[in-house]
């Protein structure tokens, strides 16, 4: 992870910090990043400010090149903004700030699956006993419990992106960064990880960023979502998701709740997708 001091970057745990609600996990303040082309800046994103709950799934929308995979790479420290000051609640045990899932394949090619999920733990130092539990148990929610002894040129892709998944839990970050990770995959393996993802979630509560372009994705995962302007980025809108968990996509497709949802953000989507059309796209 890159290094950004920390005066600029974190000011320690959020929980025992009285000018923040103990149940924030990252506070964002006045955001703003520019990259160089030239003699020219150009912001990725400007200005933004934004709460993220401890626990919270956040599903984050946009048109291409509104900053939003700027947004969680800053998050991670792989980015290093301009100005403005990002809050992180410090981790506790030694346990990795950030995971991140990236919408292609970056899992390692010389290990096994097993030994894929269980890289971040073992960089930890923790037990070989407990590591191989902890893969084990991964392994066999994302039903990949066969396959701990191939590797990845022996799976498919939805297979890899499985272990992705399962790697980036397994390492038991505060919080989950998630660029887009089902974008490449057919409907039937998206909708397999979708109900995978939500099973793990569910067991750790853990504090989840995740970038889609599908607005029935993000309904169907989020506790809330946030729609971004087109660049540079800032909050159009974040939507409350008021609809009971677990929840399945086929269902909700008949439901009254979802297609209003799916209406509100669309409506806000699309006036920033025909925005972007008559800007140009700098880069997502």
């Amino acid at each position: 992870m890159k290094d950004v001091s920390q005066d600029q970057r974190y000011v320690g745990d959020l929980s025992r910090s009285a000018e923040l609600r103990p149940d924030v996990c990252v506070k964002i303040s006045g955001l703003t990043k520019e990259f160089h082309m030239g003699d020219r800046s150009i912001a990725a994103i400007d200005g933004l400010d934004l709460e993220v709950k401890d626990g919270e799934f956040l599903c984050i929308v946009g048109p291409s090149g509104c900053g939003k995979t700027t947004l969680i790479r800053t998050i991670a420290g792989l980015e290093t903004q301009t100005s403005g000051t990002i809050w992180v609640k410090k981790p506790a045990g030694g346990r990795p700030l950030t995971a991140m899932v990236f919408q292609t394949d970056s899992i390692f090619p010389w290990m096994t699956v097993e030994d894929n999920v269980g890289y971040g733990l073992r960089m930890q130092g923790v037990k070989k006993s407990q590591r191989d539990a902890k893969v084990e148990s991964l392994l066999k929610i994302t039903g990949l419990e066969k396959f701990g002894k191939s590797y990845p040129h022996q799976l498919s892709g939805g297979m890899r992106q499985r272990v992705n998944v399962a790697r980036a839990f397994a390492a038991d970050p505060e919080i989950l960064l998630m660029d887009e990770p089902f974008g490449l995959l057919d409907e039937q393996n998206r909708m397999i990880l979708q109900r995978e993802l939500m099973e793990i979630w569910r067991g750790s509560r853990k504090t989840t960023l995740f970038i889609t372009h599908s607005v029935d994705e993000a309904i169907l995962l989020g506790d809330r979502i946030l729609v971004m302007t087109a660049h540079p980025g800032r909050v159009k809108e974040i939507i409350d998701i008021d609809i009971p968990r677990p929840r399945d996509l086929i269902a909700l497709r008949g439901d009254q709740k979802f297609i209003s949802l799916y209406k509100q953000v669309w409506e806000l989507l699309s006036e920033e997708v025909l925005r972007s059309r008559t800007q140009g796209v700098l880069r997502q």
